[in-house]
């Protein structure tokens, strides 16, 4: 009788378990984060769930062209080196342009975009609004434990370049027939702006947007360069 008092007593309230879980979930995802500063995520969740395949070769960062990284910056997140893995200039900017009803724009930083795609998952409609929630936690835990320099490498590692391709390395081989060791800046700023869409934008020979969105990230490679944009990478 007395062990059932005790073993009742040590049965957490119904109303206490969120807390919990939470606790557990903080615990396994620090983990997680810190397991992943010094070992390559070996597959993510978006690659498991590609019917096309998986295409990818990790490479360093010292391995990688640095107009690829310019390439990124000048694309994806030109504040990269000096937020905090959030963009709120960029986010306002994204809400107002797209309750006008422009063209859809995210507000995602390199840092964010490395959170979702190694941690979480793609998604679209309301799930896409469900992982916005995780994401910022991810986001948060690579900008405290990981450095830039190691966000950067993780993100042209594991993002999209093509259909069942992953990583600039795989991209690079996919479309010039060679490694992302000696990328050009329009070879980089090619793979670049098929980013946001790597399975509807072609990287040989672009045509309309992607084209005009290539030359233009090619001529911010250069602005990166003598801004000192990319200065964080370097340290």
């Amino acid at each position: 009788m007395a062990s059932r008092s005790r073993a009742r007593k040590r049965t957490l309230p119904w109303y206490l378990r969120p807390f919990k879980w939470l606790l557990w979930f903080a615990i396994g995802s620090t983990a997680w984060v810190l397991v992943y500063a010094v070992v390559p995520p070996p597959v993510t969740f978006t690659m498991l769930a590609d019917s096309n395949g998986i295409t990818k070769d990790w490479t360093s960062l010292s391995a990688i062209d640095r107009n690829m990284i310019r390439a990124a910056i000048a694309a994806e997140d030109g504040k990269f080196c000096t937020h905090n893995g959030f963009d709120t200039e960029a986010i306002e900017d994204a809400i107002e342009r797209n309750a006008k009803g422009k063209r859809l724009r995210g507000g995602s930083t390199i840092s964010q975009q490395t959170a979702k795609n190694v941690f979480l998952w793609q998604g679209s409609g309301w799930t896409r609004y469900l992982r916005k929630v995780p994401e910022v936690w991810f986001t948060f835990l690579i900008e405290t434990f990981w450095s830039k320099r190691r966000i950067m490498e993780v993100y042209l590692n594991v993002a999209e370049t093509g259909i069942g391709t992953y990583g600039v390395e795989a991209g690079a081989r996919r479309y010039f027939n060679h490694g992302a060791n000696r990328l050009s800046p329009a070879e980089a700023a090619r793979i670049a702006a098929i980013l946001p869409l790597p399975k509807k934008r072609e990287a040989i020979s672009p045509s309309g947007f992607t084209r005009r969105y290539g030359n233009m990230i090619a001529a911010r490679i250069g602005q990166v360069r003598r801004d000192g944009l990319d200065a964080c990478i370097y340290k």
